[in-house]
């Protein structure tokens, strides 16, 4: 994903795991459905929303000309860099809207305190990687993660800083230049925030 005046974003999909979340968006990227839309919703330390050709947070479709339900996978969750669907309440509403999470590094009291007021069950795994890596544990369970940023995190944490109005909108347009879709070999891959700093 190319991001105008940011750079380039790169993500590692799900397919196993999210067959028909990784379909929607691998099909809607290739027809350019993307291109030209603009992150209409940022908040610094949570998530870049975008995907909306409305430009506002109301439309967007799948593939199907409907919502669908992409499912949610025990073994994926909101760590930073986590890519995942926007819905209206269920992984039932899932259309062509997607987020990148940002989120924040939680401490194991405060890990403790979520799993006891939201009823979230964390696995191990989960729990390490929102101590030491960050992510937005809460949304676990009620939203479709289906890809992963493995390169250009850096470029995600910048554009979460970028001003934005009362409706979390930017003041200058964050658009996506384009989205394509290639196969990687795994090599080069900056899995954290941390990687960058090097």
């Amino acid at each position: 994903m190319k991001i105008k005046n940011y750079g380039e974003v790169k993500f590692k999909l799900f397919p196993d795991l999210c067959p028909k979340g990784v379909e929607n968006f691998v099909e809607l990227a290739k027809k350019g459905y993307y291109d030209e839309l603009i992150f209409h919703r940022v908040i610094n330390d949570f998530m870049i929303q975008g995907g909306d050709p409305k430009g506002n947070g109301t439309g967007g479709t799948s593939i199907w000309g409907e919502k669908f339900d992409g499912g949610v996978s025990p073994n994926l969750c909101h760590a930073a860099g986590a890519l995942a669907y926007a819905n209206s309440g269920s992984t039932a509403t899932n259309g062509s809207q997607f987020y990148v999470v940002t989120g924040t590094v939680y401490s194991e009291d405060d890990l403790r305190s979520l799993e006891m007021s939201n009823g979230v069950n964390m696995n191990e795994n989960a729990r390490e990687i929102y101590s030491t890596v960050g992510g937005t544990p809460w949304l676990d369970g009620g939203y479709t993660v289906f890809g992963q940023v493995f390169d250009g995190l850096d470029v995600i944490f910048e554009i979460q800083k970028t001003a934005t109005d009362e409706n979390d909108k930017p003041y200058d347009a964050v658009v996506i230049e384009s989205v394509t879709v290639t196969e990687y070999n795994g090599e080069d891959i900056k899995w954290y925030i941390s990687d960058y700093n090097n």
